[in-house]
């Protein structure tokens, strides 16, 4: 099992319509079929800056490698992440 995560913020203003709009749009990567246990979070430690997280698991390294390639991925990553994330983390586990 891989743990695939990362947390996030975003250069909308806490609250906004942008906000809920990239959040929203973030839900279509759960209907990947590869993904299991999607979580939006949010980020409440004072220790970093980050405001919110995804979170999801795979069964092995091919179902997230076809996560990584999926079209809605890509386009989610081309049209919402990289143009409307500031700082992001991203952490992949996998169990000891």
């Amino acid at each position: 099992m891989i743990r695939h995560t990362v947390v996030f913020t975003l250069r909308h203003a806490s609250g906004s319509a942008e906000e809920e709009s990239f959040l929203q749009a973030g839900r279509a990567l759960e209907h990947i079929p590869t993904v299991e246990k999607f979580e939006q979070l949010r980020q409440i430690s004072p220790k970093n800056s980050f405001r919110f997280g995804f979170s999801m698991e795979f069964a092995d390294q091919a179902a997230y490698d076809a996560y990584n390639v999926h079209p809605v991925h890509e386009q989610f990553v081309r049209d919402r992440w990289q143009p409307e994330v500031t700082d992001f983390l991203e952490i992949d586990y996998v169990l000891l």
